[in-house]
Order: structure tokens, then sequence, then C-alpha cells
């Protein structure tokens, strides 16, 4: 984990002494998708390492709740056009409640990153405004518009407009962009002209007076103090908004801006575009902390450096992903970095999720139990696994529930299927009715320790008697157990069934 190590050893530098501040932030403009994981768990990582080498770290995740709402996202009803340009802070919430839509959008981010075993600070933009946080920093911004126009100009490369200033105005309950007039430091009020050209007064340390984005940013970083700040790679191009904040930093606040961690994005697999609250491609955070434990979700962000692009695959992916993780915490020989990473998985989580049995035999076992966690643990006693079953007892209870999340939401159907409860016997041909009757013949004479290998010999020990090609003996038991053509290997799975339930069934009596 050199990416890591580098960050915080140059945090340190910079910081030799006091609390390190470490910031996460985003407008709450939509559902939250699994892309700001990438940022929520990069800035744990870097609070957790810090700690760990006696540095005292925080951090703060900062909600811009006052910033206009910009786009209706696809989930939201048409007549939400209404409240564009409404702080998200004011705007109802799409359940009826009598929640702000900031909040409404807020809470499962929270509660997601709760399930992550995070802890971070959180600020609110309408709370710091409107109790008079941001004064200092739009009395300074207003009185070095010059300066800012200038490093906006040149950096970004973009002509501002000859009445340009830094500040936005909410009349009527909407941020507007207003040219600005004067300001009375004593009053704490600005002067503006509205629509009509007519000149107004607003008071500007009462949340009625927000700093434009660009502007906002690095004000944030002098009134906080922040030291690091992991941001998409969008904000870091050049002449980007960092770029930018940085200028202004040395221009007008006259203090050195956060060290920059600029991540990629991750992308849902097989899909070239990031993922995107507003238009509804991405995978919503609370699905992923649903599905993943909150070990192998922080494993799948922190065992690439930022720089790298992530892609997520929630079919086959998760199966790779969690068996993985589990090797890895399985692995007797690990290096210096992957023990570090499992300590940044794992720490503050009290219980372990991800057990030593693979996750694909873990889901064709729930099933075959009829989705019973007791029942799951005895059929697979009853395989190879019975020694980490016994073991893991309650570690494969608290998988469980991922997994049956996972069948739920995004598992491909191929792997999914239930035992049937009826059977027609009337699909089936001779020769598969006796090479069934057979089988089931065999099986009723079968040790009772028999396990998967055992039963994978007596599939094909009727492989020339029988008129059936040797795909058709397992195309045919998979039809008749789970009405499938395909399934679980078929030695293994017919070893995990009830004795009586599958003599009985392969002998078509039910």
């Amino acid at each position: 984990m050199q990416w890591l190590d580098k960050i915080v050893d140059e945090l340190i530098s910079r910081t030799p002494e006091g609390e390190i501040i470490v910031e996460s932030g985003i407008a709450p403009s939509g559902s939250y998708h699994m892309g700001y994981l990438r940022e929520i768990i990069t800035c744990d990582a870097i609070v957790r390492t810090l700690k760990k080498r006696g540095r005292k770290a925080r951090h703060i995740h900062f909600v811009d709740d006052l910033d206009g709402f910009r786009k209706v996202p696809v989930n939201l009803p048409e007549d939400y056009a209404q409240y564009l340009g409404k702080p998200l802070c004011d705007m109802p919430a799409p359940d009826g409640s009598d929640k702000s839509y900031a909040d409404y959008a807020v809470q499962s981010f929270l509660e997601s990153v709760h399930a992550l075993g995070i802890e971070i600070d959180v600020m609110w933009a309408h709370k710091k405004y409107r109790e008079g946080f941001f004064t200092e920093a739009i009395e300074v911004a207003l009185g070095h518009i010059k300066e800012l126009k200038t490093v906006l100009e040149e950096i970004s490369g973009r002509k501002l407009d000859e009445q340009w200033s830094p500040i936005q105005v909410n009349e009527d309950g909407y941020l507007k962009k207003r040219p600005f007039v004067g300001i009375d430091i004593a009053a704490k009020t600005v002067r503006y002209l509205d629509k009509d050209g007519s000149e107004q007064t607003i008071a500007y340390d009462k949340g009625d007076v927000k700093l434009d984005w660009r502007v906002d940013w690095p004000a944030r970083w002098w009134m906080l103090k922040v030291d690091a700040e992991p941001f998409g790679r969008d904000h870091a191009t050049k002449g980007g908004s960092y770029d930018t904040g940085v200028g202004i930093m040395d221009a007008v606040f006259k203090a050195p801006a956060p060290l920059p961690i600029p991540y990629d994005f991750i992308n849902r697999a097989g899909d070239t575009k990031k993922m995107s609250a507003s238009k509804g491609n991405g995978i919503l955070m609370s699905e992923v902390v649903s599905v993943l434990p909150p070990e192998v979700a922080r494993y799948f962000i922190l065992r690439a450096a930022p720089s790298r692009q992530l892609f997520f695959d929630p079919e086959g992916g998760v199966v790779r992903l969690i068996d993985e993780f589990a090797e890895l915490l399985a692995k007797t020989d690990k290096t210096k970095s992957e023990t570090q990473l499992i300590a940044l998985c794992t720490d503050g989580i009290d219980n372990v999720t991800v057990s030593n049995v693979p996750f694909s035999h873990l889901v064709a076992s729930y099933q075959a139990a009829l989705k019973d966690p007791e029942n799951t643990r005895k059929i697979i006693e009853r395989t190879e696994h019975k020694e980490v079953a016994k073991k893991q007892k309650e570690t494969l209870q608290r998988e469980l529930t991922f997994i049956d999340e996972w069948l739920s939401r995004w598992a491909p159907e191929e792997v999914k299927f239930s035992l049937q409860e009826n059977i027609n016997t009337a699909e089936f041909s001779d020769p598969q009715r006796q090479y069934m009757s057979t089988l089931a013949d065999k099986i009723a004479q079968a040790p009772d320790d028999a396990d998967g290998e055992w039963f994978h010999k007596a599939i094909y020990e009727f492989k020339e008697a029988s008129e059936l090609e040797p795909k058709q003996l397992f195309s045919t038991l998979y039809q008749a157990i789970i009405g499938k053509e395909a399934g679980p290997r078929a030695g293994w799975f017919l070893s995990m069934l009830p004795r009586d339930w599958l003599i009985k069934r392969l002998k078509l009596e039910g």
C-alpha cells in the first residue's frame, strides 16, 4: 500500500503538529451511487493510518446542501423542475415527509457509511452559512473580486463577465446571480441589482448570500483548515476546480491548498461512462453495503491506488471479489502490504463476515436448503468444508444475510435456483426414467458420509449402460431437481440434498 503510505508521509511532513483534517464532500442532488465509496473509504483509510502513526486526525464530510438544484434526476417527477435553482436544503423530500430534499438524499448515504463502520464528522453547508461561519470568507472574497477574476480567467481559460462577482443571492427562495454593488461590513449586508436593475440590500451573515462553487471550495479549505482532500479526476484536470482553488488560496486567502488526492471513477463492468446520480445509471451505495460485507467493500476500494480506474461487476464479480478476500484472509505468508490492507479493511469491525467457504458453494448450499441458514450449515458440514463450517458457524450466519441480498438484487439467473416442489413425469423419456431410477438405487446404498466425489462417480458409472449422452446425464438431473438444464456441480450438489427426498425425486415419486 505504497500509495497510502506516501500520502500519510506527506501529510505528516506538511503538518508536523496538531490535528490533520481530511475532507470529503458532495452536493446531495440525487441518490448516492457507489462511486462516492471511493472518496469516503479513501478518506477513512488516511485517517486510520494517521491515527496508527500517533497523529490526531479527523474526517470531515461537508454536505453542500445550500447548492441550487441544477437538474431533475431521472427518478423524480417532472414537476420537480419547479425547484430548479432552489437550495437543496429548502426543497421538499419526494417521499412526502417533512424532511428537506437534502435530508432525504443524505439519510441513505449516512446509513451506508455507518454500515461500513466509518466515522465522519458531518457538516451541513446551510447550517454553516446561516450561523455566520462563512461571513469572513464572503468579506474576503468580495474584497478581492479583481484577484478572483484574474485567477479564474488565467487558470481556467474562461472569460468572465465585467459584472461578475463571487456570490449568489437568495431571491424569493431561489439562488440568483446578480450584479454586485457594494458591501457594508459593519451592517453585514451587500447591495446588488435585481432583475429589473433596482438596487436591493441583503444580509450576508445568515445564509442568504452564498459563494460560487469555485470560490466556496477554497473558502472552505481556509475556514476549516483542511489538510487533504480526495476528489474525482474531473476536478483535477488542468485549469479545473482544484487548480483554480490553489490559485485562490494563494492570491486571496493567503494559505496553502490541501494535499490533492485525485481518484479515478468506478464504472459498472462493461460501461464506458462513469456512474451518475442524475442519470440513474449508478449502482446505489445502499445496494452495495447490503450485498458486500463492510470489509469487502473497503477491500474493493483500497486494493488499488486512487489513480487506477475501478470496474464493478455486480453479478459474477461479487463472487470473485468475496472469494479473493477470503483467500487473502486465509493466506499464511502475507506480505507487509497485504497485512496492512487487511488491517484497514477490518479495523473497527467487531465481527468479520467472510468465511473460508467459497462464495459459490455457499450460494448453492443456501438455495438447496431453501434459504434456511441452519439447514445451510448442516449441508455444508456434509461437504469437504465440514471443519470450516463448524469453526466459523457465526461467520457463516452473518455471510448468508449478504448472500440473500445478492440473490435478490444482482445474482445472474443461471446461478439462481430452487428445488422443484412438483415434477411432471411426462417430460422425461424412458431412457431418462431408467437412468434416474438406477441412480436412485445406487444412492440408496451410499454410505452416510458420501461426499461430492462419491456422487460424481455414481453419476458417471452409468455412462456406458445408459442410452443417454454424457451431457444428458447431468441435464436430466438438473431438470428433475431444479427445473433447469444446468446448475451447480452435480456430484457436490446431490451430496448436499436430503437423501430420502433425492431418492424419491429420482424415482419420480414427487
